[in-house]
């Protein structure tokens, strides 16, 4: 049985409006009206233990508000949703323990304190006692390279430091499912390539289920074999990176380095010309065209050497909300 499953889930915010003016702010406070926000609408899915899901979608589609319903955090206004064999809304006990939800952009550590005292509270609201606590406390000290920061207090940690400390504190109690938003958020490559490499020895060593959020498509490719992509409120797919390809992006990106430079009008003619630099020059091209048009290039340009790829995963994403060709 699915460890994850949501029905037709969907949250409808009533919004209140106000008028501008005195009038406006008389009205609002006597008599408020309301128009209904469709943050999540009718989404669908289920995901197995041990799997490690992207969560794609830009910014107001509808990530975040999903994840607050699969933690609990708020109640959806329609569908239905289980995890762990449980209705997160209700917060049993025995439910969060066996959860964690980890925003890139809130902390729960305690700021002036050190992260050794944080992590004594979490261990006490969970029951871990105290052996359990130093061997756990130990493994996730090493599997984060974390020694000699635990004395330091939170502030004086650098913020890669800090976001270690806050995936340490999510996982002392050693949850089941992860529910993580945008946890690389404003970290350098290297604190980022540190928390992918740790989750994915993590979910490798406990058979952790991951839901991720991320702006950063490394993380995604790093660790996520299969995607959902959410857009205004509704999923638009559920599948693996490769068929988000497929899907998405009917061309393929041709790269072309050139014997001499030539101008944007006189290379623009074989294919969506995406970029050109001195020499190199970047095209992409419709799949089914992509065999005549490489042709045409070797017969008509001086080419020293050409290049046939898949587009960037983010930049499809890119393409797809900003066009609206989401269908």
């Amino acid at each position: 049985m699915p460890i994850i499953v949501a029905e037709n889930l969907s949250k409808v915010y009533p919004v209140a409006i106000k008028q501008p003016g005195l009038k406006g702010t008389l009205r609002h406070f006597l008599n408020r009206t309301y128009r209904q926000v469709k943050a999540v609408q009718g989404v669908s899915f289920t995901i197995e233990t041990g799997e490690v899901v992207g969560f794609l979608g830009a910014n107001g589609a509808g990530k975040t508000t999903t994840l607050k319903m699969l933690t609990g955090l708020i109640h959806p206004s329609s569908g239905e949703v289980r995890v762990c064999d449980r209705i997160p809304f209700r917060r049993e006990a025995d439910f969060l323990r066996k959860i964690t939800l980890v925003m890139g952009q809130k902390q729960q550590l305690l700021w002036d304190l050190p992260v050794l005292d944080s992590l004594k509270i979490n261990a006490a609201v969970y029951g871990i006692s105290d052996r359990e606590y130093r061997l756990r406390l130990g493994e996730l000290t090493e599997l984060l390279s974390l020694q000699g920061k635990l004395n330091q207090a939170v502030r004086k940690l650098s913020l890669g430091e800090r976001m270690k400390a806050e995936l340490m504190a999510a996982l002392l109690h050693r949850p089941q499912v992860l529910f993580l938003d945008e946890p690389t958020l404003g970290l350098d490559v290297n604190a980022q390539f540190n928390v992918r490499e740790f989750l994915q020895d993590y979910n490798q060593r406990y058979q952790a289920t991951v839901l991720l959020t991320s702006h950063y498509m490394a993380d995604i490719t790093a660790l996520c074999k299969r995607v959902l992509l959410i857009h205004q409120g509704m999923l638009v797919y559920d599948g693996s990176l490769d068929g988000l390809l497929d899907k998405f992006a009917p061309y393929r990106e041709v790269k072309v380095e050139l014997a001499t430079a030539l101008s944007k009008e006189e290379v623009s003619a074989y294919g969506e010309l995406e970029s050109i630099e001195g020499q190199s020059v970047r095209f992409l091209v419709r799949r089914e065209e992509l065999t005549v048009t490489v042709a045409r290039i070797l017969a008509k340009l001086e080419v020293i050497d050409l290049t046939v790829t898949d587009p960037p995963i983010e930049e499809v994403i890119g393409r797809v909300f900003s066009s609206g060709g989401v269908v």
